[in-house]
C-alpha cells in the first residue's frame, strides 16, 4: 500500500470503504481526516445513517491512521475492539471523521473518533483499539 494520500485513496476503492464512498482527505503522523456520503447505500430501514456505516468509517480512519504509523517498520495493524456512541441522526450529505492518536504502543494503538455534519454538528463518537502485527 502506498503511504500517501492518492496511493491510500486507490487502495479503498476496491474494498468496503470504497463502496461505502470513504474518501479520506488528510494524513499525518497521529490524525486522519474523511469524508462519506450519506445516501441510500449508508440507510438503515427508517432511512436514517445506519450505525454500521459510522463504524466502517470510524474503524477505516483508524486503521488507516495506525498503518501509517507503523509501516515504515514493516508492521500492519488490525482492529481489536471498536465502541461508538450514536448522538444524532443524519438522512443525507456529507459526514466527516477525524481520527487521533490516543496511545502509540508497540504491540497496540487507541484510536478516538468523531463524526460530525455540517448541519447537525457532532454525530458520532468511537474509540478504535488496533494490535500492531508483523505481515504474514
Amino acid at each position: 500500500m502506498s503511504l500517501d494520500l492518492n496511493g491510500m485513496n486507490e487502495n479503498l476503492k476496491s474494498i468496503l470503504p470504497g463502496v461505502l464512498g470513504i474518501q479520506i482527505t488528510e494524513l499525518s503522523e497521529g490524525k486522519v481526516l474523511a469524508t462519506m456520503p450519506v445516501d441510500q447505500r449508508h440507510h438503515q430501514p427508517y432511512g436514517l445513517l445506519h450505525g454500521g456505516a459510522s463504524l466502517v468509517l470510524a474503524e477505516t480512519v483508524a486503521s488507516v491512521g495506525g498503518w501509517f504509523l507503523v509501516a515504515k517498520e514493516n508492521k500492519l495493524v488490525v482492529g481489536q475492539e471498536i465502541n461508538a456512541n450514536h448522538l444524532k441522526s443524519v438522512r443525507g450529505g456529507t459526514v466527516e471523521a477525524v481520527a487521533t492518536v490516543l496511545h502509540q504502543g508497540k504491540a497496540s494503538q487507541v484510536w478516538e473518533i468523531k463524526i460530525s455534519h455540517p448541519d447537525k454538528g457532532l454525530i458520532c463518537i468511537s474509540r478504535c483499539t488496533l494490535a500492531v502485527v508483523n505481515p504474514r
